[in-house]
């Protein structure tokens, strides 16, 4: 058989095939208005993140005096930041589950994935499978350079704030905290977004008591209270 007759023998498949390509191309230049571009920032080589820094060369040493480590290993860290936007309220409106993605995208500097449903609710009008929220995972440099955000601008800009509660440890070492406004943060433009919403944020930490985990966020400068 010729190469010719092979190419030309499936229309139909080239035909969905453009389609799918199309509306592919479609869907990424959604934009709810607060989306920026992932991988856009641009870094110079050498570059490391503020935090990380201060954590190789302040944060190491002071837990290790303070613990009496004998080891650098055994130095707690940073493992992962999760941040999630439940949207249920929203669930029967594709377009607002789509503006919370892009908005968590926009905060993390990395694409944000939609969460779904495990089983249906009738009383909520819930489906199984049905879009309900949108979360993102980060680690390494995007890790710290949230963190820092987090820290010296979002939390600063929260209405009233007083501190952050010092017994949201999970007693294996990790750190749970919410935010009632996620247009705390400079990355989101209050007058292009439609909705406001909240916010959980874990930190996943190597350590192995709360007592380890909050000296190391305690490093991070992270604003406890006191009473």
């Amino acid at each position: 058989m010729s190469d010719t007759g092979s190419k030309s023998k499936n229309p139909q498949e080239a035909a969905k095939a453009d389609a799918k390509a199309a509306k592919a191309s479609k869907r990424r230049e959604v934009n709810a208005g607060t989306q920026v571009q992932v991988g856009e920032h641009a870094r110079e080589e050498g570059y490391v993140p503020r935090f990380k820094k201060r954590y190789n060369e302040v944060i190491k040493a002071e837990l290790m005096k303070k613990f009496g480590y004998t080891n650098i290993m055994q130095v707690p860290k940073l493992n992962k930041v999760v941040l999630n936007i439940g949207a249920g309220e929203a669930a029967s409106d594709g377009k607002k589950i789509v503006q919370a993605q892009n908005d968590l995208t926009a905060i993390a500097g990395q694409k944000a994935i939609q969460t779904r449903s495990k089983k249906a609710i009738a009383q909520f009008k819930i489906r199984e499978g049905l879009p309900i929220g949108t979360k993102v995972t980060l680690r390494g440099d995007l890790m710290y350079e949230f963190v820092d955000r987090l820290i010296t601008t979002a939390l600063p800009r929260v209405r009233d704030f007083r501190g952050v509660n010092p017994k949201s440890f999970d007693g294996r070492g990790n750190y749970a905290m919410g935010m009632k406004e996620h247009v705390v943060f400079l990355e989101i433009d209050y007058d292009k977004t439609e909705s406001v919403w909240g916010m959980d944020i874990v930190f996943n930490t190597s350590a192995k008591t709360d007592e380890e985990a909050k000296a190391l966020l305690e490093g991070f400068q992270f604003p406890f209270t006191t009473n």
